[in-house]
């Protein structure tokens, strides 16, 4: 695969000291390795989240730190703020390009399903990332599941139904069930569910269900106020 460039900056401060980093658009990272000495740095927040639009999470970066110092890497973590949503931290792994790496890739489903469209059975997909192994440079950026083959309800792909190169590695076995489509649910069955979920409501702690007072008792309550 194709690397993708991302510039990057020497960081010298840390803690509280990096709200100044922050207003000028940056966001503080890290780069480690086998090896390799840790390195703070800053990485632009914009150029960062175009990288992730169009690459993903999954691909090979040249990170040129204060454009004179590359290095060859993958993206190990991203810390996003609870609240907000934006990225607050990265960690960069720098690779050996002779060296195999594992990576969790993104699963990306294309197409419809005969089954889903026709039949109005439900998708189900069970799998969100794949973990590969393979040498950096064959690292795939997202891995395409094809629905298409869904005809009926009977038809799944699995992981050895995948179009992928020779050279990733997946450790999972080839049987594994990574989509299928299942049939609708009868409205029998619906009702089924619905009557289980509201005799099972009371069950959960805290819900009390109010009980018919017996005959006489209100009276006595209304009668102990007086």
């Amino acid at each position: 695969m194709d690397k993708v460039k991302l510039i990057a900056k020497t960081r010298e401060v840390f803690g509280r000291k990096t709200k100044a980093g922050k207003k000028e658009g940056l966001f503080p990272a890290v780069v480690y390795g086998k090896k390799v000495t840790p390195k703070s740095l800053w990485v632009n927040a914009i150029e960062f989240a175009k990288l992730l639009r169009v690459s993903g999470e999954s691909t090979m970066i040249e990170l040129d730190i204060d454009e004179k110092d590359k290095r060859n890497v993958i993206i190990y973590e991203i810390q996003k703020d609870p609240v907000m949503g934006n990225i607050i931290h990265t960690d960069f792994f720098q690779v050996r390009m002779d060296e195999e790496i594992e990576k969790a890739v993104e699963v990306i489903y294309v197409g419809e399903a005969p089954a889903v469209k026709e039949l109005g059975g439900v998708l189900v997909k069970s799998l969100d990332e794949i973990t590969v192994k393979c040498l950096p440079a064959d690292l795939p950026s997202e891995i395409e599941v094809d629905i298409t083959s869904l005809k009926t309800f009977e038809d799944h792909i699995c992981i050895k139904d995948l179009k992928i190169s020779p050279k990733v590695k997946i450790e999972l076995e080839p049987e594994t069930v990574v989509a299928l489509v299942s049939p609708p649910r009868s409205e029998e069955e619906l009702t089924g569910l619905s009557e289980k979920v509201e005799a099972d409501v009371t069950k959960v702690e805290g819900v009390i269900k109010k009980e018919k007072p017996a005959e006489g008792e209100e009276a006595k309550k209304e009668e102990t106020k007086k």
